[in-house]
Order: structure tokens, then C-alpha cells, then sequence
């Protein structure tokens, strides 16, 4: 019998976690280790979250392998070596199931079960959560660990139900291939996502007509496989890689260069520049010059210099200037990174459209229609990203106290203390959502499951069942976040949720950075929970 066609658990547990991806995974791991009965729900038929979700061509990390997986374990970091500086999906994904079976996690975790609901119980102090297949579990604890990136967000343009070819999100790529030879492709969108598919189908396909609605300050990846010097170096230097990574403001093994761009002399900028253009991924933001996004000069010069780098790529004059931003500089957007993605545009079946000047008036039956007439496509890809931050947690169900819905609580944009608890909804959690990173995604959301943990172990320890965060300590976090001068990024982009038709422009991130997260952790750990209202149920075996 297949895990998707087992019977309907009904079942108790102390801890319920939702969704199996790094965060979720972790979550369980760590819950169990402190003497919990634990059980995951995914709404998947696999674990690794965005990474068994995304499986599209070129799907790839853009955080050092190494520093994406999990550092509580030398032997597992000792055992598994990844064989590229950025892996690819094929090989995150057996990662995840490598770790799940490793540490006999998949006798806790249930498959193919999306969460309906979660409701809690004020006299008893628990949750029942409830999914599609019938499922329900009461829990003393829930945990969503349902992720930034897993609800996909598709733009209303109107005849999309009407193409007969096929059409696929980034997000939810199918299991089997997709077989591109010869076909007439058209994708939508080139964020992150879409700028990896681009370059990865442009020789097996007929025609590939790229829509872009903001071109972004793509920087090369510059991937490379791990040499087995690489790879004894990282074996060795575990504890010292660890340690790094677990108080690094970014997350990343990067060290930010600690003097001004304008101290160097205009050459020295330039051979920096280049030097930034070649090194890997992140660096190009996280091994910078101290100031690059606070001085207006360095980051205009910074984009000055990529902008003639794409000139110096892109043959064609009018398609470089379009994959140039305009009206933001270096930061402004999430930046991507991809691997010949400027040389693609210089291929015969290769075109790009501005839809800003040339609009998509509707797709049609063969294909889609612009301001410019119509063009027949055979498949429509579909890379436009994800209501981020809120929209796995506003679709879940979530009733707290009074039967009050989260997403009605959030309905002008979360309200969270450290990203992981909001007031009202006394023992649920959900690290790794809004409020929490602003870096490598997986090291702070391990942060966040470890306050977690500790807040439920001393709860259980002093004898109580409901822990609440304070209406002022959620107050104080919220504010911080929504009035921080620190972030970079524009409110247009989708870490404000100003790319959802009617979604509120809020703080999605935690632009305060790591240190004033984890010196809040530490602050709380230490005077034993102040922020926290830890209480005794009224019936808690009902």
C-alpha cells in the first residue's frame, strides 16, 4: 500500500508539524529529539518542499549547497557530499529523503494530505487540524512550516482556460518531463525561476518568445562542480563551517568587504567590479563593498557596469536595452542569477517581449494574443512567481481564539513576534514565513525552530499547556519590521506582496537582519519566556 493510499489518520500528538520541506523537516527532527510525539502532514507525495515542488528544467540552488542543508549532524554532513557548488533539484531532493530516512523521520511523516483547516480548542488548549483526505489530528502544538515560495501565483489575464496546448507553473511542473523538441514555447515571467528554464530549452525548442514585465539585475551563477580537495576541505573544517553559519548576518560563508566603494580609486572599482561579476552567486551582494546599497554613487556605478556587461553579451541593441532595469537599482528586486541566460537572446528562435509596451490582451485558443496581434504557441510557461510570506499560512484554515480566522487577523498584512507566533493563536507557530529572513532561508528559519522548541520544552517542564505571545511583544516586532529604514528592496517588488492584485503592501521580510533576531532569541531564552503567556488549560485531556 503507497503512503498517498493509506486510511484517514485520526490520530493525537503533541506536535503537529505542516509541510515537509527544509524548515518543516528540521522541525520534526528537532521536536522528536525533545520528547515529543510528533507528526508531519505534506501536501506533496514526497518531501523536500519548494524542492519537490519545483522540478523544472535547470531547477537549481542559488545559496551554496553546503550552506542550504542542515548542520546538527557532522555525520550527515560528513557522509553527504554535493557534487556542485549550486544543486541542481534531482539531487536537493534526494538530500531531503536522504536526511527523512537517515534519522527514521518518514514513520512520523504522512503524504498527500493538503491541510483544510486548524482550529483551536480554548478549553482543552489544543488544535484540531483536518485535511482533503479525511485526516484529523488534535494537537497540543502546531507548527506550519508551509514556506515563503509554495502557493503560485497565476496573473488574471483573461482566455487562460481556453488554450488547448499545455501550460505548466514553474511551481507545479509535472514528474515526467516535458519533451520542448520542436515546439513553439512562450513563457511568462523571468524572475528567478524563469530565468534558469530560459537558457536550459533554448536549443531544443522551435520557438521560445519570452514576456517580461521587469527585467532585473541578473548576474551570472558561475556554477562549478565540487573538487574532492573542496570536499575534504569542507569535512574538515565542519565545526569552524558551522559555527559561521549559525551567526553569519547572511546566512552565507560571505564576508562583506568592510571599507566604501569610493575609497578605492575609480580602476580599482572597476577590477572589483569584474571581479564581483565572476565570483559565485550571492557574493555579488553579500562580498560587496560595505555601502553598495546605501550609496547611491557606488550602486549607480555597480549598475552602470553590469548594464555595459549585458550590452557587451546581447547582439541585438534594442533586446539588451530591454533586459536592463529601469527605475531601481542593485537591490531594489530579489536578484537572479542564471547561466547564459543573456547569451540565449542571441539565438535565431529566441525573442523577448516588454509586455509594458506591448501588452497581453488575453490568451486564446492557439495561443497569446498582445497589442501587437497574436502568436501560436504549443506550451505556456507560466513563471510568475508566488504570493509570498502569507499566502500558504491565509489559506490554511487557521481559527485561533473566538473562532477568529488568521488570514481575517492578517487581513491588513501580518502581525508576528520573531516571524514565528502571532497573538491570538495560542500554540501555533510557523517559522520560516513572514517577518522572520532576510538571507539564506534555511539558516534563519532554523533559528526561529529552535526558539520554538525551547519555548514548548520549558512550557511542558514548568507544567503548562497554552503558550501565547504578548499583544506588545507582537506589536513591537510587527513595528519594526513595517518601519525599518534598513531594507533595500522596493514595495513593489513581491517581498512587500506588491505583485498580488489587492494584497496589502506590507513588510514581508525581516529587514532588522539575523543579529537583532537571534539577539531577541537569546534576550527571551535567558528571562525564561517574559514575551510569552504560559498558562494551564481548563481541560486538557478533553
Amino acid at each position: 500500500m503507497s503512503e498517498t493510499s493509506k486510511p484517514a489518520v485520526q490520530d493525537r500528538v503533541d506536535v503537529l508539524v505542516i509541510g515537509a520541506g527544509v524548515t518543516g523537516i528540521y522541525q520534526l527532527y528537532t521536536a522528536r529529539e525533545a520528547g515529543f510525539s510528533v507528526r508531519l502532514l505534506e501536501a506533496g507525495t514526497g518531501v523536500g518542499g519548494t524542492w519537490y515542488w519545483n522540478r523544472y528544467p535547470e531547477a537549481r540552488f542559488d545559496s551554496e549547497s553546503y550552506t542550504y542543508g542542515y548542520l546538527f549532524s557532522k555525520e550527515l554532513w560528513e557522509e553527504w557530499e554535493w557534487s556542485e557548488r549550486f544543486a541542481g533539484q534531482p539531487e536537493i531532493e534526494r538530500y531531503f529523503n536522504h536526511v527523512v530516512d537517515k534519522f527514521d523521520l518518514r514513520r512520523d511523516i504522512r503524504t498527500g494530505v493538503k491541510v483544510t483547516s486548524a482550529v483551536f480548542d480554548e478549553p482543552s488548549g489544543t488544535w484540531t487540524v483536518r485535511g482533503s483526505d479525511g485526516t484529523e489530528v488534535r494537537a497540543r502544538y502546531v507548527v506550519a512550516a508551509t514556506g515563503n515560495l509554495s502557493v503560485p501565483f497565476i496573473p488574471g489575464i483573461p482566455g487562460r482556460e481556453d488554450f488547448r496546448g499545455e501550460q505548466h507553473h514553474t511551481s507545479r511542473w509535472p514528474k515526467t518531463p516535458i519533451d520542448f523538441t520542436g515546439k513553439r514555447v512562450a513563457q511568462i515571467g523571468t524572475g528567478s525561476s524563469g530565468v534558469q528554464i530560459i537558457s536550459a530549452i533554448a536549443d531544443d525548442v522551435a520557438q521560445l518568445t519570452v514576456y517580461q514585465k521587469d527585467a532585473d539585475w541578473l548576474t551570472p551563477l558561475n556554477n562549478a562542480p565540487i573538487t574532492p580537495e573542496e570536499q575534504a576541505e569542507l569535512k574538515a573544517n565542519y565545526e569552524s563551517i558551522r559555527d559561521t553559519l549559525n551567526t553569519s548576518p547572511s546566512g552565507f560563508l560571505h564576508q562583506i568587504v568592510m571599507r566604501s566603494g569610493l575609497d578605492d580609486s575609480p580602476e580599482d572599482r572597476q577590477a572589483f567590479y569584474e571581479e564581483r561579476w565572476n565570483g559565485p552567486g550571492f557574493t555579488k551582494l553579500t562580498e560587496h563593498y560595505m555601502d553598495m546599497l546605501s550609496n547611491e554613487t557606488v550602486n549607480a556605478e555597480w549598475c552602470v557596469f553590469m548594464a555595459d556587461k549585458i550590452r557587451s553579451i546581447v547582439k541585438d541593441p534594442e533586446t539588451a536595452d530591454k533586459l536592463i532595469p529601469k527605475g531601481h537599482g542593485y537591490g531594489g528586486r530579489r536578484p537572479p542569477f542564471g547561466t547564459g541566460y543573456y547569451e540565449t537572446y542571441n539565438k535565431p528562435n529566441v525573442s523577448l517581449v516588454d509586455i509594458n509596451t506591448t501588452p497581453i490582451t488575453r490568451i486564446t485558443e492557439d495561443g497569446i494574443e498582445t497589442a501587437d496581434g497574436v502568436e501560436d504557441f504549443d506550451i505556456i510557461i507560466w513563471a510568475t512567481g508566488y504570493d509570498f510570506g502569507t499566502g500558504a499560512l491565509n489559506r490554511l484554515g487557521v481559527q485561533g481564539r473566538q473562532g477568529l480566522p488568521l488570514k481575517e487577523y492578517w487581513a491588513d498584512g501580518p502581525r508576528t513576534y520573531l516571524g514565528v507566533a502571532t497573538a491570538g493563536f495560542p500554540n501555533f507557530f510557523f517559522p520560516g514565513g513572514p517577518h522572520g529572513a532576510t538571507g539564506n532561508n534555511p539558516r534563519y528559519a532554523g533559528d526561529q525552530v529552535e526558539i520554538i522548541t525551547d519555548a514548548i520544552v520549558h512550557a511542558r517542564d514548568h507544567g503548562y499547556d497554552v503558550v501565547e505571545v504578548t499583544e506588545a511583544a507582537e506589536e513591537e516586532w510587527t513595528d519594526a519590521m513595517n518601519n525599518s529604514k534598513m531594507s533595500s528592496f522596493l514595495e513593489s517588488s513581491y517581498f512587500y506582496g506588491g505583485n498580488i492584485p489587492g494584497k496589502p503592501v506590507k513588510q514581508l521580510l525581516n529587514p532588522t537582519g539575523r543579529w537583532a533576531l537571534q539577539e531577541a532569541i537569546n534576550t527571551v531564552k535567558q528571562n525564561d519566556f517574559p514575551t510569552f503567556v504560559l498558562s494551564k488549560a481548563e481541560h486538557p485531556d478533553a
